[in-house]
């Protein structure tokens, strides 16, 4: 019988995508840290496990050798829905199946990977199982099978889903690899689960395949973000479920005493935390559940960090469409749900409440109300907004579905509502989804009529609605600053589907800063270092700026210096939005908490004392 405490393991981080599970950098999943976990539950001890990712490997072959003499390998994976990355790629199938013949010891395959593998991670796919020639596939949870396999002396395991005591145990005890993450500690965000597992059964979502949703406790999940900030994490998104709304519920209605518990018992353990996100919603909860879905929403937006989105899950506005494939809500009724998260959580840090000039009306004086647009917005991102997902290639799709959907998006513009995100894409067919009856034959058939209609979506909706939701003079703190390409650098914040954001010039990569956005396109911003000097700027810069041109920069610069930004004669462009002269500091409205808008630090109901 093998000792685990003699046992060597190498986990290696593959990536994974899901409907509800985000884990391509700078997004870390729960399954290398939940597999770490269940080793040492199983006696390996910490020190023996070694975590890479794949694009680690890539760059530093000689970490094959922590591949190769590993007594046990364990490779995690997998993508179900199709992508495209900037923080990391994804392994491919290739790249998979050599770190198997690399290894010299026991190998274990498993992640979303045991769905199948498509040809490349984009939609219209067929995919396959594949077991990519290693010794065990793990067909149930791979963090289950690394223990059992431990626990068995390597000999074997029997399949099976990991319960909620087991992750109880498992996330905290697998935090630790958090710090061998080639982007710990400041540009890495910790994916959370609350729940998995879906009640709904849409013909396209593997996420069903998990069985019934299976909710985790409060203080479980509050216990993990613990011990991730004591390992330096400060970025978490509660993305690991189908519905946010449904936490601690009955799967179905909301239970907003349980979010409460839930955020404020993060914002306790982590009080200089500086993202907390969310991703799914499921729109017909709000519809089902009106009074209660409001005041979840509001409890999310009191305790979570600005730009989170909520995805919806419209997947079709053709009511063909919706029928045949099971979907859960109607065009008129997600509509609906649009109106309330931009209601409950569409302000700005910074707006006015209610009761004061310039607020937006609500019942209560003293709150603020969504959506927040126009000249007297604060200049940040709303707190909380939806986004929608629209899938293609669902049976019944016809010429008509594309018309349906295009109506439902510009009706939600003609409102005045605001989408943080619009993710239009084609679908993956699974096996053990009904999509798999069907394939990817609509979807190829339709790839031409889908192009252009989703180049028609980010022309007319996607760039009107960016300019609502981010103006000229929007500040995004803490842009992470990742790649140089043609004289700009391109950074991003962290949080849920975060801006693509240019500024001019080549500056230094891994850093962080201050961003006043100056345009926009159809999903990307431009922007200039916030606040910026005018004693310093670049032609570059100021010309950025809008209604700056070649000519009037050239004035700007002649006359340095300047002693404040009024003396500036820039003709009919507004600097004071995005420039100060000297060394002035500026403060960025409702950053008096960290990551968060004005008001009194959160406080949770768990007890856990002051």
């Amino acid at each position: 019988m093998t000792d685990p405490a003699d046992l060597s393991v190498t986990v290696v981080d593959g990536y994974v995508d899901e409907p509800a599970h985000f884990g391509v950098p700078p997004y870390v999943s729960t399954y290398p840290r939940y597999t770490a976990g269940a080793l040492v539950d199983a006696g390996v001890p910490e020190g023996r496990i070694t975590y890479h990712t794949i694009d680690e490997l890539r760059e530093d072959r000689s970490k094959h050798a922590d591949v190769a003499d590993a007594d046990l390998f364990v490779y995690v994976g997998g993508m179900t829905v199709p992508g495209s990355y900037v923080g990391g790629t994804p392994a491919e199938p290739d790249e998979v199946r050599e770190l198997g013949w690399t290894a010299d010891g026991v190998t274990l395959l498993g992640g979303p990977v045991r769905f199948g593998v498509g040809e490349e991670n984009a939609g219209a796919q067929e995919t396959e199982r594949d077991d990519l020639d290693y010794d065990f596939v793990a067909k149930g949870d791979v963090e289950a099978a690394a223990h059992d396999l431990v626990a068995n002396g390597l000999e074997g395991f029997n399949d099976r889903m990991r319960d909620n005591a087991e992750v109880d145990r498992w996330a905290a005890r697998g935090a630790f690899v958090v710090e061998h993450h080639p982007n710990h500690p400041d540009y890495l965000i910790c994916e959370m689960e609350t729940s998995r597992g879906c009640a709904y059964r849409c013909s396209f979502c593997t996420e069903p395949l998990y069985g019934n949703p299976s909710f985790r406790e409060a203080r479980s999940v509050v216990d993990e973000v613990d011990a991730l900030s004591e390992w330096g994490v400060k970025h978490f998104r509660l993305g690991r479920q189908a519905d946010i709304l449904a936490f601690g519920g009955d799967g179905e209605a909301p239970n907003p005493d349980a979010l409460r518990e839930l955020y404020g018992g993060i914002r306790e353990v982590a009080p200089d935390l500086e993202t907390l996100h969310l991703d799914n919603m499921n729109p017909v909860t709000i519809t089902d559940y009106p009074e209660a879905s409001r005041e979840a929403i509001r409890v999310i937006a009191e305790h979570n960090t600005p730009g989170d989105t909520a995805a919806f899950g419209l997947e079709s506005a053709d009511p063909v469409v919706q029928e045949e494939n099971n979907l859960l809500v109607t065009a008129e009724e997600c509509l609906e749900a649009v109106r309330v998260v931009n209601e409950e959580g569409g302000w700005r840090p910074g707006d006015p409440v209610a009761g004061d000039p310039g607020g937006v009306a609500g019942p209560d004086p003293d709150r603020r109300y969504g959506p927040s647009t126009g000249p007297d917005a604060s200049p940040r991102l709303p707190k909380l907004l939806p986004g929608i997902n629209l899938v293609h290639g669902l049976a019944g799709e016809r010429p008509e579905t594309y018309e349906h959907n295009k109506r439902f998006l510009q009706s939600v513009y003609d409102e005045g509502l605001m989408l943080r995100r619009i993710n239009v894409r084609q679908v993956m067919a699974f096996a053990g989804t009904e999509m798999a009856e069907t394939g990817a034959e609509i979807a190829k058939e339709h790839r031409d009529r889908f192009q252009a209609y989703k180049r028609e979506v980010r022309e007319t909706i996607d760039n009107p609605m960016l300019d609502r939701v981010v103006p000229p003079g929007t500040v995004l703190p803490d842009v992470h600053l990742e790649y140089h390409q043609d004289g700009r650098t391109f950074g991003r914040q962290l949080g849920t589907y975060a801006l693509l954001v240019a500024v001019p010039g080549e500056r230094e990569l891994g850093t962080a800063i201050d961003v006043a956005v100056t345009d926009h396109g159809y999903r990307s911003v431009t922007g200039v270092p916030y606040p910026l000097d005018v004693n310093a700027a670049s032609m570059d810069e100021l010309t950025t700026i809008p209604g700056i041109t070649r000519n009037t920069a050239g004035d700007v610069v002649v006359g340095r210096p300047y002693e404040t930004v009024a003396d500036v004669d820039a003709g009919v462009a507004d600097l004071s939005r995005f420039a100060v002269a000297g060394d002035t500091r500026v403060p960025i409205p409702g950053r008096d908490r960290a990551g968060s808008g004005p008001g009194p630090d959160a406080r949770s109901p768990l007890g856990r004392g002051d």
